[in-house]
């Protein structure tokens, strides 16, 4: 099976004031197939949030190899690492990350707009991708004028408009309720059954048994798999 990105023996350390060493991540090894769907579970300083960055490359690894559709990306310099980030990646993160003062379209415009992409057929493409999250009705709102339903509906579609083979997503359902919460799982799962690779951090049970399998980190390791779901 064709995976979308593996890390191999992968740590990260922080190094704090007076010298002293935080292990974040001790010696993680995962695959991720293409088409997978992962729930990464553990507590505060578990590692999860770390491991997240380090796939998203927003972070680098002290030490192991992370390899992102075919190449080992762990040695990048920043600016690479940027280009891996806008063809290969969407992000959707818990507080949403809009911009005030861009409307509907302009904040799902943000990652074409980095790739220097501002043609008529961008802007279009960023029109139906609002459509396609049914914010239609919204295209020239700002972020305060919309719900928080509304708001992450904002952020999938920029997570999507550069066509991503992975998409990362931080406590996707966290500042919602429940029934917001299951309108944007059921985003999710379409997105993933249409092929898309989705890892997603979250602390609540219920949404991580909706992915096909749950990690759960503990101080830094990896320390139980399931591959149904459900937690060992």
């Amino acid at each position: 099976m064709k995976m979308a990105a593996k890390v191999v023996d992968v740590h990260k350390d922080y190094v704090l004031k007076g010298g002293i060493v935080v292990r974040a991540l001790r010696g993680v090894s995962i695959d991720f197939p293409e088409g997978d769907f992962v729930a990464i579970m553990g507590t505060s300083g578990s590692g999860k949030s770390t491991l997240l960055n380090l796939l998203g490359c927003l972070d680098r690894a002290t030490k192991g190899e992370y390899i992102l559709g075919g190449e080992d990306v762990s040695k990048l310099d920043d600016d690479a690492l940027s280009e891996i980030r806008s063809r290969y990646l969407g992000f959707i993160f818990q507080s949403y990350n809009l911009i005030a003062q861009l409307t509907v379209v302009e904040n799902i415009e943000l990652p074409l707009y980095y790739q220097g992409d501002i043609s008529r057929e961008a802007k279009q493409r960023c029109i139906e991708m609002a459509q396609m999250v049914g914010l239609g009705d919204r295209l020239d709102h700002r972020p305060f004028q919309l719900s928080g339903g509304q708001q992450q509906r904002v952020a999938i579609a920029r997570a999507l408009v550069n066509n991503p083979h992975v998409i990362l997503a931080d406590e996707p359902t966290g500042n919602l309720d429940s029934a917001t919460g299951e309108e944007i799982m059921q985003m999710l799962e379409a997105l993933n059954a249409a092929g898309k690779t989705i890892i997603m951090v979250t602390h609540e049970h219920d949404i991580a048994a909706r992915a096909h399998r749950t990690l759960r980190m503990r101080d830094g390791v990896l320390e139980t798999h399931s591959p149904t779901g459900a937690l060992t």
